[in-house]
Formats: C-alpha cells, sequence, structure tokens
C-alpha cells in the first residue's frame, strides 16, 4: 500500500475505532458511510477509481457504444415530453463523466436536443467532479454540479443512473431465533486494530419494513439487506416529477426478485477483498433488489418499467447496427475490439444478465422507451 493510501485508511481506520468504542458497534450502513463518503480520507472523496488502471471499470469505460444508447434514449424520452425548449439532464454518480460526453455525442442526432439541454452532475467526490471537468470541458452544452439530487435544478428532466444504486448504504440483518437482528461491525475482542462483524439489537417494526415482504419469514440465520436509500430515492424522484415530469433509468447489477444472502462486496485494484479490511482504500457495494425497486417506485406514485437485463436492453436499443456502424471506420483489429466490447456488455456470461434496468416517469407521460412496464 502506498502512502497516499495509508494515510487515509488510517484516518478512517482510527476514525471507526472512536466512534465504536465511543458509541458501541455501527450499522453497516454507517461503515459504509464512513468508509465512502468521508469527506476527507473516503474512498471516493480520495481517489478517482475508475478505469482499467484502477480499481473497477464500467460499462461507459469499456465501449462509447453504451453511453452514446442511452444518450438515444434520453432524446427519445425528451422529444416524447414534447421536445421542451429546455430541459435537465441529470445524471446520479456520473464517474469520470465519459457516459456524458458519449450520450451528448449521440444527442446530436435528435434536432434540438443539445439546444434544450442542461446537464447537471450529481457528484460527492471533489476527484471525480475534476476528472469529470476534464472529459467534458468541451461541451457544447451547459454542464454544472451538484451536492445532491434534490438541489439539481428544476424543471422537466432525464435522470440517468449507473451503478449508483448499488453504493448507497446498506444495513443488513440476521435471523437469529426468530427475530431479525441487525448485523453490526465492531472491534475484535482480542485485536482491537481489526474490525469483525456481529449481532446487533433486535429491529423495529418500522426497521422490518425496510425487508422485502417475501423475505420477512426466512429461515433461521439467513441474511437480509435493507436498502432505506432506494426509498428515499424513488421518494425523491416521484416528489421532483409530481413538480416537473420526466424519466429515469436506473442501470445496476442485482437481482430480479428479492433474495436472501450477503452481497456487500469491496474492489481494490479490480480485486475482491475483504470489505473490513482497510476502510476508505477500496469501493464498497451491494446487489440491487430490482423487484423491490420497482415497488418501491410504483408506491411513492411513479410509473415503473422493467426490470431487464443490459444486454436485452442495449439489444432493443440497437448496439448491433451501432457497433456495424463503428466497425466501418477501423481497421481489422478495431473491428475484433468492438466485438469484444459488445459482448462484454450483452453477453450473459459476462455484464448481459448480472446488470438489469428499471425506468420511471411521471404519471401520465408515454411509456419510457425500450422496456416494458412492471406489473405487480
Amino acid at each position: 500500500m502506498s502512502d497516499d493510501d495509508f494515510r487515509p485508511a488510517q484516518m478512517i481506520s482510527e476514525r471507526l475505532s472512536e466512534r465504536i468504542r465511543s458509541e458501541g458497534s455501527l450499522s453497516v450502513a454507517a461503515y459504509m458511510a464512513e468508509a465512502l463518503f468521508h469527506p476527507m480520507a473516503g474512498f471516493y472523496a480520495t481517489k478517482d477509481p475508475l478505469g482499467a488502471a484502477n480499481d473497477f471499470i464500467t460499462a461507459p469505460e469499456i465501449s462509447q457504444m453504451f453511453g452514446e444508447l442511452l444518450g438515444l434514449w434520453a432524446a427519445e424520452c425528451w422529444m416524447q415530453m414534447g421536445a421542451p425548449s429546455r430541459f435537465e439532464l441529470i445524471e446520479l454518480g456520473p464517474g469520470t463523466g465519459r457516459m456524458m460526453s458519449d450520450m451528448l455525442r449521440a444527442g446530436r442526432a435528435a434536432p434540438g436536443f443539445l439546444d434544450a439541454v442542461h446537464v447537471t452532475l450529481v457528484e460527492a467526490s471533489p476527484a471525480l467532479k475534476m476528472v469529470q471537468g476534464q472529459t467534458l470541458a468541451n461541451a457544447s452544452v451547459p454542464i454544472n454540479w451538484a451536492k445532491d439530487f434534490e438541489t439539481a435544478p428544476s424543471g422537466p428532466a432525464v435522470v440517468i443512473g449507473n451503478e449508483f444504486l448499488d453504493c448507497l448504504p446498506i444495513r443488513q440483518a440476521i435471523r437469529h431465533q426468530g427475530q431479525w437482528r441487525e448485523r453490526v461491525v465492531t472491534l475484535h475482542p482480542g485485536d482491537e486494530a481489526q474490525f469483525v462483524f456481529g449481532l446487533g439489537p433486535v429491529l423495529s417494526e418500522a426497521d422490518i419494513g425496510y425487508i422485502a415482504p417475501a423475505l420477512r419469514q426466512a429461515e433461521e440465520g439467513a441474511l437480509v439487506e435493507l436498502r432505506p436509500g432506494d426509498q428515499q430515492q424513488m421518494e425523491q424522484l416521484a416528489a421532483r416529477f409530481k413538480r416537473d415530469p420526466g424519466y429515469a433509468l436506473f442501470v445496476d447489477y442485482g437481482s430480479s426478485k428479492p433474495e436472501t444472502g450477503d452481497t456487500l462486496q469491496a474492489i481494490r485494484a479490480h480485486e475482491k477483498v475483504d470489505p473490513l479490511d482497510r476502510p476508505g482504500t477500496a469501493d464498497l457495494t451491494a446487489w440491487v433488489d430490482f423487484d423491490r425497486l420497482l415497488r418501491l417506485g410504483l408506491d411513492a406514485g411513479l410509473t415503473a418499467f422493467g426490470p431487464m437485463t443490459q444486454g436485452d436492453f442495449l439489444t432493443e436499443l440497437g448496439i448491433e447496427q451501432r457497433a456495424a456502424v463503428l466497425a466501418k471506420s477501423v481497421d481489422e483489429a478495431g473491428q475484433a475490439r468492438l466485438k469484444r466490447q459488445m459482448h462484454r456488455l450483452v453477453s450473459p456470461e459476462d455484464m448481459g444478465e448480472l446488470f438489469k434496468l428499471a425506468a420511471f416517469s411521471a404519471d401520465g407521460l408515454p411509456p419510457a422507451p425500450g422496456i416494458a412496464p412492471f406489473t405487480r
């Protein structure tokens, strides 16, 4: 570990240890929030984690086709809203800005789209804001940043979140002697420099409400994940779309139905590591329950679409045709590269089935393009 990695890790570890000694064991959500978002030493505050040379790589970094197709999807949504003369294109967790750059390039195909669009990037990481600014320095449309979704500018909007929901802090609970108890992070009794998981208090009835109904009577020892951030996001989205109609699309890895099991993982330099090892130096994520997400959207008053696999969605949007067009302007090696990129994005053995999509819209708008309505 380099000195640049050591200092944040040491700061986060010391801060977490102090909190546990003074407050008691921490929820998994509190641990994740500290490790990821601490303004001075959290993972997203201290480094650019994206790309082949860093901690993980996302679909927009794999191929321009991903962002281009989402750009065409956003343009179609804009037209379905009546092509307003100004609208907001809001990206949640925009990474390096690569996807937005590709979306805007594709948006040139829709007459008037670039004249109407105003981009807002919702980003918590100062390091990534700098990268995004460099990536989008020559953008032909206004680029703005917001600290959170609620402070994004008002107006008709298309909201995109690629690998955003998986980063929201989760809680975990374990079925123990007929009750749900919080899974907590605490200090090893024999080595207080080491973090370990433990059993915490019994969940309240309100907290049990975050568990998918199909899982609430799971067997002894089962582990479930509670995602209060998903509910908050759906409520914020519904409040916005009630004022200013629009569409939203979320792409992430996860399951299409509620499941028990521990999906919390840590990625450092493209390798899975112990989530409790050196907090602040690895990305922490957990699977999205798309069935639960869509139901939360409906409960909040949104129209919901999906779930749909990434492979099926990109195929529906025309990734094969786009690859064929790009192949005409590159040599044989470039054509082979395009083929590999497309395979990685759509193949069931790669990202095609693991990654899924859910879309939402304000009540009364035409259906979201390319994705079927969700039914309970």
